[in-house]
């Protein structure tokens, strides 16, 4: 077996967790023998040791078991570490088992309890630490075996044990050292001490007279060196093996050795959990550690934040043919050595103040205004002036007289618009002067601007408290009522100044302003926002400052005087670079065309390149293309005088066309092919590479043609065939001047690539930045970076900076940029870029508008899913869109092998714009997951993308029959699942016995002895009691009702009679009434007056069903039943006959009915189920007394006491309390019908508080009324004196899983008032048992457990700290009533099961219902469902099957006989259950999940549909929220519970039905969805 020579207990915890994970699938057939090996071999292969001699022993020689730290000599090379661990080791406190897995002790026990034939290949036990250091007399360990008590697996555990101690003789079996390893690891089932023994080495002399296989002699070598945990006297040193004895064991230096140095008593598993033990030999000892496995051990909270991907998701197998880069590592590529030119000068200030004195006439800048004519011309003189002026007014004149508000080195920001350069140039060159740092932003426009608080964030981290802006600028930014500046959300508070000249002070005659040479303060501060869309400053320091405009001046050979035109944002980036700080070096005159002027006239910067005769341009692709498009208006411009086309966004992949298509149209221009030159830059490395002006009639540089495929495997290849997947890329020339390049591996250690290998760009160069200002964690990641080699030796000491880009050197030390890091896409370990899934989106159609294409990905389900957002042309039809979306999708997938999440369309200009009109990503990104996109169209795509879902679960045939797994339960220390309730007890007294046999002798009695005592108060919705019924006056009406039925001759005994009233006193003197004359009552709710046509329907089946003989009911009813209106949806002729009750005459009936046996039935009661069944079960007259016997023990009803009940009284429980429990018990109901509730919400509590109440009953749907309507007024209830401190229970009565939200948050809402966190509780009753678990007045508080989702799903129940992913809290159903029994049952083998498996309810209880009221009397349904007995076990006892799933756990509580309390927890109904991928899954905990995807799903349902999941979710937003749902629908099924969503259907409030106990109705919802009755807003089929 592979885990010889490994001892468990020194693995890591993952591995031994692992281990555990595994034996638990083998025991429940999770998994098969051959692949639990398989597994468990790969989980162990890394800690085996290979020992091939096997060492000769020492002789024998006593115990010295050791706790001390003394290591042996053999103990291996890493010494210390080694004590360290065994040390920490020793000290743990000993569980039984690992603690991650409580009760759930597999062991190879089970093992042979399950298997039908003994196989030698077992599993070894995990490690158990015993607990206390029992060590036994070593006589026992010679105990005979006693082949006539204990089982064969005993025995031939026993035999192990003998072997152990030396004998001559040795059992066959241990020949095979894999079995006597399993044995002996496994210990012995009669001694806690023979294995112990042995690890104290007493074992020895027979391991020198019987020479073991190697596994055997390596352990016993092993068991010297490990301590054991059983204290004992100190070693005797000298006892070590001393170095002449012989050869040792060659130990590999690395493995850490331990032997088998714990006692693995595992016969404490014989037994049961409650102490009965299986065999009588076992000690008291093990009885004690027996009984420390009760109690379920939860894993520590820490287990469940560790990420449990590797056990869920579907890893897809690696493909052999991925192609692998195979080149040799990259040598870093030098550029340049930067040239020393004798003028330049020692800062950028200086060469302004040259230029400023010597050339003060020559044009520094043009701007334009809005029609592209030259608004003005700013001369160096100018700037420099207004420069100083500026500088001066900051230090010296913004405070009062006497203080400085700013200081130099403070931050500011500058506030400019794109459309005044020339007050930004000031702004930023005053800001130099005065040795304070310009923090260039956006102007901000509105509150909702995208980014806007990010930007906030920036300002924060700067310290940025003062902002420079021009008055017109000013005037435009948004103010608040009184005129003030807005304060932008997340933004500092800010100084606002203007900084046009009329407002500045002109600087005395001594004032100069301080230039010093530039040194490695920051300059200026750069914005940059993330992928994330955090927007952080990049800090430029002066000497980088100076260092990259050189470099610049040099690449691009500029030179004084030359005419630059600049369409790019000047406040950052190239725009800031060349067209602001280059430019000035260079004494250039910069024409700026800004944004608003390229929309209005997209050739205007040509035409500026013609009039001017401008040497250089600086342009983006989009600016080529917008050029391209208004090309026609002008036919007479030239661009021969341009040497440099300087192309920004050169980099992007699909800039190739753009420049390749623009050459085209203006070659005849004038345009020279050599001096489009594209760059590539980033705000922290600045400018990488720009390829320099070719010489005309020079070869153009070549291009690379690269395969997509490739590249998603980060590896160039070049592609030759399918021109279709392939990427054309154009070099950005060379490195720049005195800069030093390499590439290296984008993610993990900064690893060099090899050369055909793509990585990011990494810089080091003078000329860069040097921080992001103020976060100096995210700073050593990009900006100090050494790269390694493939050893991870780092090549040097200098830091290099991260450029942000994707590329590789091509032939001549070109550069290559293929993408951005953040434009990545990592799917299923492949690398998309977003700007190659732009283009191919972007193909020209008539559907949606270039440029206004989003792509990202967000994580969902453990791997990056695509999303593609585009904005839509308004003339688009719905065809249109989709056949686009359809083309997207299969082009993307032919193309990158890459499938998309999600496809959205919006409506044109509703994407987050960036200020130069770019779609603004991450705030895209961000409407995409908070649900605020409002797309017009969408598409999603799970099915095809998601390829990492776990396998569906096979379930494993049932091969092994119940009793083996009853043994095997038993083995493994579970308790079998059941608990009862408290015992009925005996009534003794005999008046008690004629009172109790039935409750119409019940009425007579209590009428007779207490005549005027009041049962019943009926309140209206003022809370004004409009009824009471004394005893005597109930059993007269009684009598009346009776003499009525008895009179009409058509009616017999036993007939059925339907009740039809509204909740009040007129239905209790009619149930009474009906058995007064002997007939079943039926009771039915009453149609509803408004709505006919959906609830007379019921009404008119139940009376069908039931062949009533006649209808009891009120006159206004009567009326309703023959109305014009019912008769449009039933057939008011064939009513059977129908009796008003309102003004029957004062007459007794001859006699009252007394029934012969207990057993006949008492009422028939009536329920629709929430899969749709109408089902009636039979209650006898024995089953109501022992139920109502039952519900008064549990509550302690009496006489003197009073309840609330705000329920419905038409079927289970609620009627139960509302017409029966008061007659039988005495006490006084106040009954507050729910539907009052609606008129005046406050009607309940206020009752409650009026009344001083101690115990109320309410439905869910009441408690929900009250948390929505009175949620906010709780101050208003306490102003009206509302208390509810006198509550001590209130019950909800309801036949579901508990819903744990709704009781907390009424809980919590209501303590204001007094209400105590511990009254709220539930009840649990099902149709085949009216009430099982009810919470009664005394008792352990009802507890909460929370339970791991993805052990339920197989029905297993694994408990788990809160807080834990995963993790589904449930509550307590209620304490079982007295008299019921319940026990967990496997419902398709029918054998019992144990508490930590989740299965079906059965009951057993003297007020089971008798069966179900069918017409033909199908007596197999009843059968099956009232009289079942267990397949295994206690095949005497008949139980009732409740058709529910749920589980028993014991508790730590004690309840009032003074035992451990068992609880049942109710999961939900096995009808409703959804099985998907093999798994169970409950609908209401996807429909929680549903619920929280977003803020506008007021209600959700799902149910399946031919193996699709169908969600449907009621929209309570508006309408254009509808499609926003479907996304994050989708998202929130697969993570949480693994599923793909396969229908999303968005419906209006109200559509999905619910019934009268507030549950909802999935299966009517079904049929209604397949029928196409929905009428729904929008329904999204997942692709």
């Amino acid at each position: 077996m592979t885990d010889r020579g490994v001892d468990l207990s020194a693995l890591p915890k993952e591995v031994r967790d692992q281990l555990a994970e595994l034996d638990l699938e083998l025991s429940e057939g999770d998994i098969t023998q051959k692949g639990y090996e398989k597994k468990r071999t790969k989980l162990l292969a890394p800690y085996i040791i290979q020992t091939p001699v096997a060492p000769p022993q020492n002789d024998a020689q006593p115990p010295a078991p050791s706790s001390s730290s003394h290591v042996p000599a053999s103990a291996p090379a890493n010494s210390s570490r080694y004590r360290e661990r065994r040390s920490r080791r020793t000290h743990r406190n000993g569980g039984t088992r690992d603690d991650r897995y409580r009760s759930d002790i597999h062991t190879e026990a089970v093992q042979a309890a399950l298997a039908k034939n003994k196989e030698e290949k077992m599993a070894l036990p995990m490690p158990t630490k015993r607990r206390s250091t029992y060590v036994q007399s070593p006589i026992e360990t010679r105990t005979p075996p006693d082949s006539s008590s204990g089982s064969e697996d005993e025995t031939s555990a026993r035999r192990q044990s003998s072997a152990v101690a030396p004998q001559p003789q040795v059992h066959p079996n241990l020949q095979s050292s894999d079995y006597w390893m399993n044995r002996s690891a496994q210990g012995s089932s009669t001694s806690s001490s023979a294995s112990s023994t042995m690890s104290h080495g007493e074992a020895k002399p027979q391991a020198q007279s019987q020479p073991q296989p190697a596994a055997v002699a390596d352990m016993l070598a092993h068991s010297r060196i490990a301590p054991s945990e059983n204290s004992a006297p100190p070693p005797d040193v000298t006892a070590v093996a001393p170095p002449s004895r012989g050869p040792r064991v060659d130990l590999p230096s690395n493995a850490v050795v331990r032997g088998m140095s714990r006692g693995h008593s595992r016969s404490s598993m014989m037994e049961t959990a409650d102490g009965v033990p299986v065999s009588s030999r076992v000690s008291t000892k093990i009885q004690q550690l027996l009984n420390t496995l009760k109690r379920p051990k939860r894993p520590p909270l820490s287990e469940f934040f560790t990420d449990d991907s590797e056990e869920i998701v579907q890893v897809p197998q690696p493909d052999p043919n991925t192609p692998r880069p195979e080149g040799r590592q990259i040598i870093p590529v030098k550029g340049e050595p930067l040239g020393v030119v004798s003028n330049w000068p020692p800062a950028l200030q200086a060469a302004l103040a040259r230029w400023g004195a010597t050339q003060g006439k020559s044009p520094a800048l043009t701007a334009l205004d809005i029609t592209g004519k030259p608004l003005y011309t700013l001369t160096y003189g100018k700037l420099w002036s207004r420069s100083v002026k500026l500088a001066y007014t900051l230090l010296n004149k913004l405070g009062t007289k006497n203080e400085q508000i700013l200081k130099p080195g403070d931050k500011v920001a500058l506030v400019y618009p794109n459309s005044d350069p020339g007050m930004f140039w000031v702004a930023f060159y005053g800001c130099l002067l005065a040795e304070v740092i310009p923090v260039p932003i956006e102007v901000p426009l509105s509150r909702k601007d995208a980014g806007i608080s990010q930007v906030g964030f920036l300002l924060g981290s700067c310290g940025v408290g003062l902002a420079l802006t021009s008055e017109i600028c000013l005037k435009g930014l948004p103010k608040t009522p009184t005129g003030e500046i807005l304060q932008f959300k997340g933004w500092p508070r800010m100084k606002w100044v203007i900084t046009d000249s009329k407002y500045l002070t002109k600087p005395s005659k001594d004032w100069q302003p301080h230039i010093p040479t530039a040194n490695t303060d920051p300059a200026y501060i750069e914005y940059k926002a993330s992928k994330e869309g955090t927007v952080v400053g990049v800090a430029v320091s002066k000497v980088a400052m100076l260092t990259h405009c050189q470099a610049l001046t040099q690449a691009c050979n500029y030179c004084e005087g030359e005419t630059l035109v600049n369409v790019l944002d000047f406040k950052k980036d190239m725009g800031l670079w060349h067209g602001v700080l280059t430019a000035v070096m260079n004494r250039m005159h910069t024409i700026s065309v800004p944004y608003a002027v390229m929309k209005a006239c997209p050739l205007s910067w040509v035409q500026r390149v013609h009039m001017n005769k401008a040497r250089v341009a600086l342009v983006k692709c989009r600016d080529l293309h917008w050029a391209m498009m208004a090309h026609r208006d002008q036919r007479d411009v030239s661009l021969a005088s341009l040497r440099m086309l300087i192309v920004a966004d050169g980099a992007n992949p699909w800039s190739v066309s753009s420049c390749d298509a623009f050459l085209n149209l203006f070659q005849s221009h004038g345009l020279k092919p050599e001096v489009i030159c594209p760059c590539a830059a980033s705000p922290e490395a600045m400018t990488v590479a720009i390829r320099r002006p070719g010489v005309p009639g020079a070869p153009l540089p070549a291009r690379a043609i690269l395969s997509m495929g490739g590249l998603s495997y980060g590896v160039i290849r070049v592609n030759t065939e399918d021109k279709n997947s392939a990427l054309t890329v154009q070099d950005v020339g060379h490195v720049m001047p005195g800069a030093l390049m390499c590439i290296v591996r984008p993610d993990g250690p900064p690893q060099l690539c090899k050369t055909d290998e793509i990585g990011e760009i990494i810089i080091n160069s003078r000329a860069g930045g040097t921080m992001y200002y103020g976060l100096p964690g995210l700073t050593k990641n990009t900006f100090e970076v050494i790269p390694v080699n493939a050893n991870g030796v780092p090549i040097g000491e200098i830091p290099f900076v991260r450029s942000g880009l994707l590329g590789f050197v091509g032939p001549g030390s070109l550069i290559f940029v293929v993408g951005k890091i953040e434009g990545l896409l990592m799917v299923s370990s492949r690398r998309h870029n977003a700007d190659d899934l732009t283009a191919l989106a972007v193909e020209p159609v008539k559907t949606v508008y270039r440029g206004r294409i989003a792509v990202f990905s967000v994580t969902v389900f453990y791997d990056e899913r695509v999303v593609i957002v585009a904005e839509q042309r308004p003339d688009a039809s719905e065809e249109d869109s989709f056949q686009w979306m359809s083309r997207v999708l299969q082009a993307i997938d032919s193309i990158h092998q890459v499938g998309l999440y999600c496809l959205a369309l919006v409506p044109a200009n509703t994407l987050p714009k960036t200020p130069l009109g770019g779609i603004h990503i991450s705030d895209t990104k961000q409407f995409f997951l908070d649900g605020n996109l409002h797309p017009c169209n969408i598409l999603m795509c799970p099915h095809t993308c998601v390829t990492n879902l776990p396998k569906p679960r096979q379930k494993q045939p049932v091969g092994v029959g119940p009793a083996s797994v009853m043994v095997g339960n038993l083995v493994a220390g579970k308790r079998i699942a059941q608990a009862v309730g408290r015992d009925l007890g005996m009534i003794e007294d005999q008046d008690l016995v004629r009172k109790h046999q039935y409750l119409t002798e019940a009425l007579q009695w209590r009428a007779q002895t207490d005549p005027d005592h009041v049962l019943y108060v009926l309140l209206n919705a003022k809370g004004v009691s409009v009824g009471t019924a004394t005893c005597v006056q109930l059993h007269k009406r009684a009598e009346k009702i009776a003499a009525a039925l008895s009179e009409k001759s058509s009616i017999n005994t036993g007939e059925n009679v339907v009740l039809l009233y509204p909740p009040g006193i007129d239905l209790i003197a009619a149930f009474y009434g009906c058995l007064y004359a002997g007939c079943v009552p039926v009771n039915v709710r009453p149609p509803h007056p408004q709505n006919l046509a959906a609830t007379l329907p019921t009404v008119r089946m139940i009376i069908d069903v039931s062949k009533a003989a006649c209808i009891l009911t009120t006159q206004n009813l009567m009326r309703i039943l023959r109305s014009k209106e019912a008769a449009a949806s039933v057939n008011i002729k064939t009513w059977p006959t129908v009796i008003d009750t309102d003004d029957l005459p004062r007459r007794r009936p001859p006699q009252i009915y007394k029934p012969p046996t207990a057993e006949m039935i008492a009422y028939l009661d009536f329920s629709v189920s929430t899969t749709g069944m109408l089902t009636g079960v039979k209650i006898s007259h024995a089953a109501v007394s022992a139920l109502c016997r039952s519900i008064k023990l549990q509550c302690e009803l009496y006489s003197s006491r009073q309840i609330a009940i705000c329920l419905d009284p038409y079927c289970g429980l609620g009627f139960v309390l509302w017409c029966l429990a008061s007659v039988y018990s005495g006490h006084q109901s106040i009954l507050i019908p729910p539907f009052e509730l609606e008129s005046s919400v406050s009607l309940w509590l206020s009752t409650l508080s009026q009344y001083r109440i101690r115990d109320t009953f309410c439905s869910y749907s009441v408690m929900e009324l009250c948390t929505k309507g009175l949620g906010t007024q709780t101050d208003l209830l306490k102003a009206r004196g509302v208390n509810l401190s006198c509550v001590r229970s209130c019950v909800v009565i309801a036949e579901e899983r508990p819903r744990l939200v709704l009781s907390q948050s009424f809980s919590k809402l209501f303590k204001d008032v007094g209400l105590s966190s511990r009254a709220v509780s539930t009840a649990f009753g099902s149709r085949v048992n009216l009430a099982i678990c009810l919470q009664g007045t005394t008792g352990p508080d009802p507890c909460t457990v929370y339970v791991d989702m993805k052990s339920l799903r197989h029905d297993r129940v694994r408990l788990v700290e809160r807080g834990a992913p995963q993790s589904l809290p449930l509550m307590e159903s209620g304490k079982i009533l007295p008299g019921v029994r319940v026990i967990i049952v496997n419902p398709e083998t029918k054998g019992p099961l144990g508490d930590s498996h989740l299965g079906e309810i059965w009951v057993n209880s003297p007020h089971n219902a008798s069966g179900y009221y069918t017409i033909y009397g199908e007596e197999s349904l009843q059968a099956n469902h009232f009289n079942t007995k267990l397949s295994f076990g206690d095949p005497h006892t008949l139980w009732a099957r409740t058709g529910y799933l749920g589980f028993v756990k014991r508790t730590e509580l004690l309840d009032a006989s003074g035992d451990r309390h068992d609880a049942l927890f109710v999961v939900g109904s096995l009808d409703e259950t959804l099985e998907l991928r093999g798994l169970r899954y409950h609908p209401t905990d996807i429909e929680t999940s549903v619920s929280r995807a977003h803020r506008s799903i007021a209600e959700s349902a799902v149910f399946t549909w031919t193996n699709l999941l169908v969600v449907v979710s009621e929209l309570c937003g508006s309408e254009q929220d509808a499609l926003d749902l479907v996304p994050l629908i989708t998202n929130v099924v697969l993570e949480e519970h693994h599923l793909i969503v396969g229908v999303v259907v968005i419906v209006d409030p109200g559509v999905i039905p619910i019934n009268s106990r507030g549950e909802k109705q999935r299966m009517h919802l079904r049929d209604s969805f397949l029928a196409d009755q929905l009428d729904p807003i929008y329904v999204a089929y997942n692709m």
